[in-house]
C-alpha cells in the first residue's frame, strides 16, 4: 500500500515537470561540443566524440583568471567557458560556513531545480563542513532569459548538452581550485540526479576530490534520456534522427563509464545513493555503471533504497540518504 502511494506521488511529481517541456528540432550543434569543430553527419559527430573522449584535456580547466567576488554568503565568478547566453557565463555559488577549513563539500544540484539544498547546507555547515552550493549552467541565476526550463542545460541538441556538461565540469573544477587557495584541506562533491554526472565527471578528472556522493546516478546520459520518464520529450525529439548506439557514442564525453577507471582511483572514497523504484534514472543502468567500476577494479560504497526518483526527498528515504553521507564525509577526518 505505502509504495504504491509512493509509486503514485513520484508520478505525480513527473507530470508536473513534464508541463514545461515540449519537442524541440534535433540538431548536431557539434561547434558548441567541440570548440571549432564541425560535423555534418552523426557519424562524424560520433567520431568527434570518441576522440574526445581519448583527450585527458577535454574537461582541463584552463582559465588563468580567477575573478571570483564574495559577497556575504554569495561567490560569483566569470565561467571557464563562454556560451551565447550572457546570463549564464557567471556563475553564483551559495556559501554556508562550516567554520574550519578541515573539509569543504561542493553541491551540484539536479537538473530543473526551482531552489537550492538549504537543508543539506544547513546540516553539514553546522557540522564543520563548508557547504557550497554551484549554480549549473542555465538555472537559477544562469538561466536563460525567456525559458520555462534549463532545456539548454539538456536538450536534442548533441552538442549544446555536451558544451553545457563541459561547462559545468570546468565550472566546478575552477571552483574546487579556489577553494584549495582558500585553504581547504579536504574536497568532496555531492551531485543528485543530472548534477550526479557533474560530480562524478569533476571528481574523475580532479585528483583534489577525495570523496564524491552521487545521488540516483548512472553512467550513460544517452541511457537516461532514452528511457527516463523526466526526458520523454528529449527522446521524441530524437527519434527517427538518431538512434540509442549513435546517441551513446555521441555523448560518449558525458558517459562516466568512460571514466570508471579514473572514479576508482585509490585516493577516492566513492558512494552512490540509487532508488529501487526509480523511473528516471531508471535501475538497470545504475547497476550497470556499478558493474562497470566493479569490473575496473572498484568497490563503491552503493546504497539502494526502495523508493523512486523524487520520493528520495521524503523521510524516511532522505535520512537513510543523508547518514550515509555524513559517514562518507566523517571518513578519515
Amino acid at each position: 500500500m505505502y509504495h504504491s502511494w509512493l509509486d503514485r506521488w513520484d508520478e505525480r511529481r513527473a507530470q508536473r515537470g513534464e508541463e514545461e517541456k515540449k519537442v524541440t528540432k534535433f540538431s548536431l550543434g557539434a561547434g558548441l561540443g567541440f570548440p571549432d569543430a564541425t560535423a555534418a553527419s552523426i557519424e562524424e559527430f560520433c567520431a568527434l566524440a570518441d576522440q574526445a573522449v581519448a583527450d585527458p584535456t577535454f574537461y582541463e580547466e584552463r582559465d588563468i583568471d580567477q575573478g571570483f567576488v564574495r559577497e556575504g554568503d554569495w561567490l560569483k565568478f566569470p565561467s571557464s567557458i563562454s556560451s551565447e547566453i550572457e546570463e549564464n557565463n557567471t556563475v553564483w555559488a551559495k556559501v554556508s560556513e562550516g567554520g574550519s577549513l578541515n573539509q569543504a563539500l561542493v553541491v551540484f544540484h539536479h537538473w530543473n531545480a526551482s531552489s537550492r539544498q538549504s537543508q543539506i547546507a544547513s546540516f553539514f555547515s553546522r557540522r564543520g563542513v563548508t557547504v557550497v552550493e554551484m549554480a549549473l549552467p542555465y538555472h537559477f541565476e544562469r538561466s536563460r532569459p525567456g525559458s520555462s526550463h534549463a532545456d539548454y542545460m539538456l536538450s536534442s541538441n548533441l552538442g549544446r548538452t555536451v558544451g553545457a556538461m563541459r561547462q559545468a565540469v570546468c565550472d566546478g573544477r575552477k571552483l574546487i581550485r579556489w577553494l584549495k587557495a582558500e585553504g581547504y584541506s579536504e574536497i568532496a562533491v555531492l551531485g543528485m540526479s543530472l548534477g550526479s554526472w557533474v560530480a562524478g565527471l569533476v571528481a574523475a578528472h580532479d585528483t583534489t576530490v577525495s570523496k564524491a556522493s552521487l545521488f540516483l546516478t548512472a553512467g550513460s546520459m544517452a541511457d537516461m534520456v532514452w528511457t527516463g520518464r523526466a526526458t520523454q520529450a528529449i527522446r521524441q525529439s530524437l527519434e527517427g534522427k538518431v538512434g540509442l548506439p549513435d546517441l551513446r557514442r555521441a555523448w560518449g564525453t558525458i558517459n562516466q563509464e568512460n571514466y570508471a577507471r579514473q572514479l576508482v582511483r585509490p585516493d577516492l572514497d566513492l558512494q552512490l545513493i540509487l532508488a529501487k523504484r526509480d523511473r528516471v534514472v531508471l535501475p538497470q543502468i545504475s547497476h550497470s555503471f556499478v558493474q562497470r567500476l566493479k569490473e575496473v577494479g572498484g568497490s563503491p560504497d552503493v546504497l539502494e533504497l526502495n523508493c523512486g526518483h523524487y520520493s528520495l526527498a521524503l523521510p524516511p528515504h532522505i535520512l537513510f540518504a543523508g547518514l550515509r553521507l555524513k559517514k562518507l564525509l566523517g571518513r578519515g577526518r
